[in-house]
């Protein structure tokens, strides 16, 4: 038996009538479940299909373009082993950049902010990455992503032949999803999907979807929903509670996308649509999927009966128990009492119902 690793980590197993054996941890990257999710909003007259991203091993759908990413800069002689990776994160990308740094004999070190969640400091950690912590916003404009981009420049001067991924404009992080994501949502459902949901940050999700609807000319609406204070798409820059969701800065990879709708979410959005999504379909999923089944709530009224939606579950919900799914957090940093999430879950499902 034999199997093929392609550009994006997706595995294929050549069968011999035996179960396939994945060699290394990084051939199970893709092929995750796409699930129809009945009960989330059971009068909504829409059917709701899931991309289980949180599948993935490390975790995240950022286990895709960290795997593209790393081959890449080793296949342009970039990256050699005994190097180093200096590389911005929120969180997620910064765990599956440790595991395949790891796995390539590449050292990591990784600029994180004070937002970032300790579940995901400790993986990183855990896994052989350095931590480089930021936790005062740039001076000049009051943003933490910012001030980490400064930071990895000064890491990047600092440390001999030390190479920076530049996951916010490198070609390789969509082509993950294009290649991946997309192409396994889009066999699933017969090439036959009315609208796709995705967060946006670096915009690799959607942009890599997009790029192989534009392909393959399905006819499908693409959603990015978006974090207030996000300056993305047209997006005015406010704090962010939440990391991982929405950008400070106008990354490249975002001025290739053209969405066909932005929705706005709030950090109290991403709460109840978090919640709604574990107490409804048993999906523990983080704050961004939150924040896009918030959006697809508001959007039932406006989609045509019989519509078949499909969203991404970027992230599993673990790192986010003691935030999103907190309340004395929640009560603290999003001024947000238990009441106030209940009946703004209320509303949401009353929004979400048709007839």
């Amino acid at each position: 038996m034999s199997t093929t690793l392609e550009g994006s980590g997706a595995w294929r197993p050549q069968t011999t009538g035996r179960e396939s054996i994945a060699v290394g941890v990084s051939a199970a990257i893709g092929r995750t479940p796409l699930v129809r999710l009945d009960r989330l909003f059971p009068q909504s007259g829409i059917e709701v299909l899931a991309k289980l991203e949180s599948a993935n091993p490390g975790g995240s759908t950022k286990d895709r373009p960290a795997l593209a990413m790393v081959r890449d800069a080793v296949a342009s002689g970039r990256l050699r082993p005994g190097g180093t990776v200096v590389e911005s994160s929120s969180g997620n990308l910064g765990v599956a950049l440790a595991r395949v740094c790891l796995e390539h004999a590449v050292r990591f070190v990784c600029v994180v902010d004070s937002r970032t969640n300790g579940t995901a400091v400790a993986a990183i950690r855990a896994l052989g990455g350095r931590i480089e912590m930021v936790t005062d916003p740039d001076p000049e404009t009051g943003d933490l992503l910012t001030a980490r981009l400064r930071r990895v420049e000064h890491l990047l001067s600092e440390i001999p032949g030390a190479v920076n991924l530049h996951q916010y404009g490198n070609p390789a992080n969509p082509a993950a999803h294009e290649d991946g994501t997309m192409r396994e949502i889009a066999e699933a459902t017969g090439h036959r999907l009315d609208v796709l949901m995705a967060a946006v940050s670096t915009t690799g999700t959607l942009a890599g979807c997009s790029a192989y609807l534009r392909r393959t000319s399905m006819d499908t609406t693409t959603v990015a929903v978006d974090a207030e204070g996000s300056v993305l798409f047209g997006g005015t820059a406010a704090p962010r509670p939440l990391p991982g969701l929405g950008a400070g800065v106008v990354t490249d990879i975002s001025r290739t996308v053209d969405p066909d709708r932005v929705v706005r979410v709030s950090g109290l959005d991403c709460v109840v649509g978090a919640r709604l999504l574990a107490e409804r379909e048993g999906i523990l999923a983080g704050a961004s999927t939150g924040g896009i089944v918030h959006a697809l709530g508001t959007l039932v009224p406006d989609l045509a009966p019989g519509s078949r939606v499909a969203l991404i579950v970027h992230d599993s919900g673990v790192p986010y128990l003691g935030t999103v799914y907190d309340d004395s957090w929640v009560r603290t940093t999003l001024h947000a009492a238990p009441s106030d999430v209940a009946t703004a879950t209320t509303a949401l499902r009353a929004l979400a119902r048709r007839g």
